[in-house]
């Protein structure tokens, strides 16, 4: 199964590249498209990136659904498709209805990670599960490390070249898929499709009815939600803090990225063989209450730089949540909850943009009571100690653990 691992994975890294990518043009394509200012700019790039993160939202139970209806292979295949389409209509758009609509389509194939997820879990011992959605978050890292890079580098041929490089990888990994990859999906654990659960209200109910999973969904929406802080406020917390040029910044996440993909990629399987699922999730979350706390009081942008890499290791948390969980369903219902996963991240991301971004406001505008630019951070922090709670009164993740 290397092949279609190394497919699984290459699907993961466009998926986190097809955002960071287009980034370094964004604005400058949104000013050339509608002649307006940059605040302007800035106000229409948030317009799409929430629209991309919604779509995701909705429709990652559908696609993660389907996938278990009709198998993991065509909808991940057509999906590339799809995507390497949408990033042409994007790199020859005129007016910026048509982006948005690209953003728009470009949020339902990226809610492919669900599938992608699934495939992972199908091909997995279910001792295997956590350390395996490992890979998946180390090759969310390096396509959130190598998207900004590379975008920063086409921009020089273009605005527009981005987009036509993201739609080449994108059809490129399409055709690696059609020759590698085998279904995993059998008659034995094929589902009927049904748009009751298929829409992501319906999933958290459907995954709600299993004793005990309700609140693992809850944790995993929390700490989502508290790890937002990194790509919420990092840049204005850089300049406010410490007055960091935007190379700096962008040092500064390929690290986090960097490491991300190291704990999660590599240092996943030892501390799962040493702590276990279970333990795991409980001391990722210690430990990243003590590195937001810490960066919340830090005044030093060296100390910064050497708590960046370290809080990374809270990455562990997400595979060994994931792991649990899958254990925790039928082998017929992994898209199902891989597609439910999708749209808690897709809500925290929008939840965690809009509150951490209000907070870093409040606590370094003009005549704040207390100028404090790591406060969001401290939110964070209190955000982790409530999950961390509810994960220890959860008897779903100690009896899975113990089988």
């Amino acid at each position: 199964m290397r092949l279609p691992l190394i497919f699984i994975m290459i699907t993961v890294v466009i998926d986190a590249m097809g955002i960071g990518l287009i980034m370094p043009v964004m604005p400058d394509l949104l000013t050339e498209v509608q002649g307006g200012s940059l605040a302007n700019a800035a106000i229409w790039g948030g317009v799409l990136s929430t629209s991309f993160a919604v779509m995701q939202f909705l429709f990652g139970p559908v696609i993660g659904g389907l996938s278990d209806r009709f198998g993991r292979r065509p909808v991940l295949l057509v999906s590339l498709v799809v995507m390497a389409a949408d990033y042409i209509v994007m790199a020859v758009a005129g007016s910026i209805w048509l982006l948005l609509v690209g953003r728009i389509v470009g949020g339902i194939t990226a809610a492919t990670h669900s599938t992608a997820n699934a495939y992972i879990a199908d091909i997995s011992k279910p001792e295997d599960k956590a350390a395996n959605f490992g890979l998946i978050g180390a090759a969310f890292g390096i396509g959130f490390v190598l998207g900004p890079i590379i975008g920063g580098l086409l921009a020089e041929f273009g605005t527009r070249a981005p987009f036509y490089a993201a739609a080449a990888l994108a059809a490129l990994n399409a055709a690696f898929g059609y020759f590698v990859l085998k279904e995993t999906v059998t008659d034995k654990i094929r589902r009927p499709f049904r748009w009751a659960r298929a829409n992501p209200f319906g999933a958290f109910k459907a995954l709600g009815q299993f004793p005990g999973i309700r609140k693992l969904l809850f944790v995993y929406f929390i700490y989502q939600v508290a790890f937002g802080v990194y790509p919420a406020i990092w840049s204005y917390f850089g300049k406010a803090r410490f007055d960091w040029d935007p190379a700096m910044i962008g040092l500064s996440l390929a690290l986090f990225g960097i490491m991300l993909a190291i704990v999660q990629g590599g240092l996943i399987r030892p501390i799962l063989r040493i702590f276990g699922e279970r333990g795991t999730v409980i001391y990722g979350h210690i430990f990243d209450v003590m590195a937001f706390t810490a960066l919340a009081f830090v005044t030093s942008g060296t100390l910064a730089l050497i708590l960046t890499p370290l809080a990374s290791i809270a990455g562990v948390i997400t595979p060994a949540l994931q792991g649990i969980m899958s254990k925790a369903v039928g082998d017929d219902q992994q898209g199902e909850l891989q597609g439910a996963l999708t749209s808690a991240s897709a809500v925290a991301m929008i939840l965690s943009y809009s509150v951490m971004s209000a907070t870093f406001a409040f606590f370094t505008r003009d005549g704040t009571p207390v100028y404090m630019p790591g406060a969001p951070f401290l939110l964070s922090a209190v955000l982790m100690v409530l999950a961390l709670i509810v994960f220890m009164r959860s008897n779903m993740a100690r009896r899975v653990t113990d089988d």
